[in-house]
């Protein structure tokens, strides 16, 4: 197969691919800090800064992110969508996130408000992004999807129950984990930014495991890095978790 990781260019960088993937990779895999990240790798003999494991991500992790949705398969034709607060800079933001019936993330947006609006914008972007509309929208009874529903999709089955949503709502846990360990974000923006790309990067490391073999979840962990290898340009890379 060709690799995608073609694309992503190094050039000017000192370190190879592997360094750099392996690096942006620790950090949105785990709830790690920069200075952790650099901790692990000077055991692996590599000097290298926090700064620099920060500009690695800031660069390169929206192109690995990029690469992997572009190997996802269609998304599924039932999207669950919810909405969750998160802390920025001391203040209170909301995550809004859209996941399709197989907890496959379809898009997510930081915003100020909960209200018709923000409904009303996410569910613009979302269905720009996918170019289609769902066969079935799930919701929970927040009284703005109901608006924005029936503005924009109209033709579209609305379930709208809380017990109905658990896809959504548990596709908000590792960004739990990670708000904890970075405290809190910096800014809208940089909340934004970070959670794109964590979005890609650490759903496609975490398989539904529950529902796996052992043999059969480190035979579909041995293809996601090999996916990965291929998209960051790593090819030296242990294929192995």
């Amino acid at each position: 197969m060709e690799s995608v990781g073609a694309a992503v260019s190094y050039k000017g960088f000192r370190f190879p691919a592997e360094v750099i993937s392996h690096a942006v990779w620790l950090y949105h895999r785990f709830p790690l800090s920069f200075r952790e990240v650099e901790e692990l790798l000077l055991v692996r003999g590599v000097v290298v800064s926090h700064e620099t494991i920060r500009q690695w991500c800031d660069q390169f992790g929206p192109q690995y992110a990029a690469g992997l949705c572009r190997r996802w398969p269609q998304a599924g034709d039932k999207w669950h969508l919810d909405e969750v607060f998160i802390k920025v800079n001391g203040g209170r933001q909301y995550l809004w996130r859209a996941v399709d019936q197989d907890g496959n993330v379809l898009d997510i947006l930081v915003q100020s408000k909960r209200d018709a609006k923000a409904a009303k914008r996410f569910m613009a972007k979302l269905m720009k992004k996918q170019r289609r509309v769902p066969r079935v929208l799930v919701t929970d009874k927040l009284r703005s999807y109901g608006v924005t529903h029936r503005e924009l999709m109209s033709s579209v089955e609305h379930r709208s129950h809380k017990g109905l949503n658990n896809r959504a709502e548990n596709s908000h846990q590792p960004t739990r984990q990670r708000e904890r360990a970075m405290k809190y974000f910096r800014s809208p923006g940089a909340a934004q930014k970070f959670l794109a790309v964590f979005s890609q990067i650490s759903p496609h490391f975490r398989p539904r495991r529950h529902l796996m073999t052992a043999p059969g979840y480190r035979a579909e962990m041995r293809h996601r890095f090999t996916t990965w290898n291929q998209i960051t340009g790593a090819a030296g890379l242990p294929a192995t978790p």
